[in-house]
This record gives structure tokens, C-alpha cells and sequence, in this order.
């Protein structure tokens, strides 16, 4: 696992993380070598933007726009790939109408929704009818639940529907008593449940960040990839960057890190410490391809 301060590949004053690994040295390589075919991919909440008790208050960290600016004109494109619907994101990480960033890109919805900054414009599919049938049910389910679902909070998406547990009095138990009975409504109309940082997500089979990123590097032809992420809905991603990998695109793994999700550390090429820590990767690349 890499650390933010193991590496000082230059003598700039922002340096580059050292990858703990050999795939993760050759990714990073590759994208230094040739910044113009590289595809920087994010996650937004936990890795642009700090987690925070309530999703409608989450906010990109202030320095995500400026060091975003910075780096896209060097890369073939910055995409960031999110469970919300796109045009949240764009609203939370404040990426509409800044100048540098023409090159971005949000991925909504697992990649069903599409906005470009260079255009505004968003694409967006019609949602499964499922998510209809559980927004509709899923007010009785949390009643019936008592106790257990005192204080979570429900976020609707559009493409999916999402139960908070963080606002509880014990946040791990709600979510730990609730995964079973959101699973079993999930499965009557055709969803799936992804589970989160204290977070229960119902939504349809077949959306991931995986899915989204090997079919948006593969759209552009891209010769290498970098995706951060800090969250469990991230590992679709993670692997989606090994398969990419064994296909021949070199790749760089890195790790929006929480106390909360340890999962990702394991497979990271670079450990960051949470937003703030991908942040200064992030300028410290566009500092690198100046």
C-alpha cells in the first residue's frame, strides 16, 4: 500500500506518491509518459468531497476545483463516476462553467447519466421500473422496522433509492438490522442492494463503477487509467482497472482512506489521507505535467 508521504519522485514542491506496487508504478508511468491519452477517473463522495452526516450538505473539497482546472488540459479526460444522480454531483462539486475543465465529465447514476462540462449538456436514460415500486414500499418497510430505523434518512436518486443510517443513534446496528429486509425488497422488484459507508443503496442490477469505466477508457482509446476511490460501491472499479490492466492499458489504483471502509486499502497502489489527500495528488500530477 502506498502512503502520500513514502515518495519524492521529483523535487517539486508537490511530489508524487511512490505505488507500492509494480502494476501501480507502470500505471503512474504511463500516464506521466503520456498525459494525453490518460483517463483520471473519481469517485465524488469520500474522495472529491468529504462525508458528511447529510448527502444534500456534501461539498467538494475546496481545493478539488482548482487542482481539477489545473489538470485537465493534460489529460485526455477527468471523469467522475458516481452513484448520485449527475447533475447533483455537478451541483456539489461546483463543476459547471469553470474555465479548464472542458475535459470533464460526470458519470451519474453508475454511468446511466451523462453530463459534459464542455457542453452542459445531460444525457439520461429512463429509470427502471422497479425504483418506482420500492420508493413506494419503502416507507411502510422503515415503519414496520421501529426502533431500527430511527434516525436514517432516505435519499432518492431517481435511478435508485438510497437508506442513510448515519443520523442514528447506533449507526452501524440500523444498518446492520436493516440490510437484510431493504435486501429482500430490493430482490421482489428486480433490484439490488450496494451497501456503503452507512449507507444502503437499492438500484438496479448491472449499474456499477466498473461497468461505467471500462466502457468510458475503451470509448476514448485511452492508454492509461488512474481511479480513486474510498468506498465499497468503488471495488467494481478497482477491478474494472485490473481487467484493464491484463488487457494491456496500464492503471493506477489509489485510496481515498477512512477508518470507516479498509477495503480498498488492500488493493490500492497509493493510500491518501480522504479527500483532502487526493486533492494534493491531484495537484500534484497537474504540478508534474506543467
Amino acid at each position: 500500500m502506498g502512503s502520500h508521504q513514502d515518495s519524492t519522485r521529483d523535487d517539486s514542491p508537490h511530489p508524487l506518491p511512490t505505488p507500492a506496487t509494480a502494476a501501480g508504478r507502470e500505471g503512474l508511468d504511463a500516464l506521466l509518459a503520456e498525459p494525453g491519452r490518460a483517463v483520471v477517473a473519481l469517485d465524488f463522495d469520500g474522495t472529491l468531497a468529504p462525508i458528511v452526516p447529510d448527502p444534500d450538505r456534501a461539498r467538494a473539497h475546496p481545493g478539488a476545483v482548482p487542482a481539477l482546472a489545473a489538470l485537465a488540459p493534460k489529460v485526455a479526460s477527468i471523469a467522475v463516476i458516481t452513484g448520485r444522480p449527475a447533475e447533483v454531483a455537478v451541483h456539489h462539486g461546483g463543476f459547471a462553467d469553470v474555465p479548464g475543465l472542458d475535459r470533464l465529465v460526470v458519470l451519474g447514476h453508475y454511468g446511466a447519466e451523462r453530463w459534459d462540462a464542455a457542453t452542459g449538456t445531460l444525457t439520461t436514460p429512463e429509470p427502471h421500473p422497479g425504483v418506482a415500486a420500492v420508493r413506494a414500499a419503502l416507507p411502510g418497510l422503515l415503519e414496520r422496522s421501529g426502533s431500527a430505523a430511527q434516525g436514517t434518512w432516505t435519499e432518492d436518486k431517481g435511478h435508485a433509492v438510497a437508506v442513510h443510517t448515519r443520523r442514528a443513534p447506533d449507526p452501524q446496528a440500523a444498518f446492520d438490522a436493516l440490510r437484510a429486509p431493504l435486501a429482500d425488497l430490493a430482490a421482489r422488484h428486480g433490484l439490488i442492494v450496494e451497501p456503503g459507508r452507512m449507507v444502503l443503496e437499492l438500484r438496479p442490477p448491472g449499474m456499477d463503477k466498473g461497468a461505467a469505466l471500462r466502457s468510458y477508457v475503451h470509448s476514448l482509446g485511452a492508454g492509461s487509467v488512474l481511479f480513486a476511490g474510498d468506498d465499497l460501491g468503488d471495488l467494481p472499479a478497482y477491478a474494472a482497472v485490473d481487467t484493464l490492466r491484463t488487457e494491456g492499458t496500464p492503471g493506477l489504483l489509489v485510496c481515498s482512506a477512512s477508518d470507516e471502509v479498509t477495503e480498498l486499502r488492500k488493493r490500492a497502489d497509493v493510500e491518501v489521507p480522504g479527500p483532502a489527500g487526493v486533492v494534493a495528488l491531484l495537484a500534484a500530477l497537474a504540478h508534474r505535467l506543467a
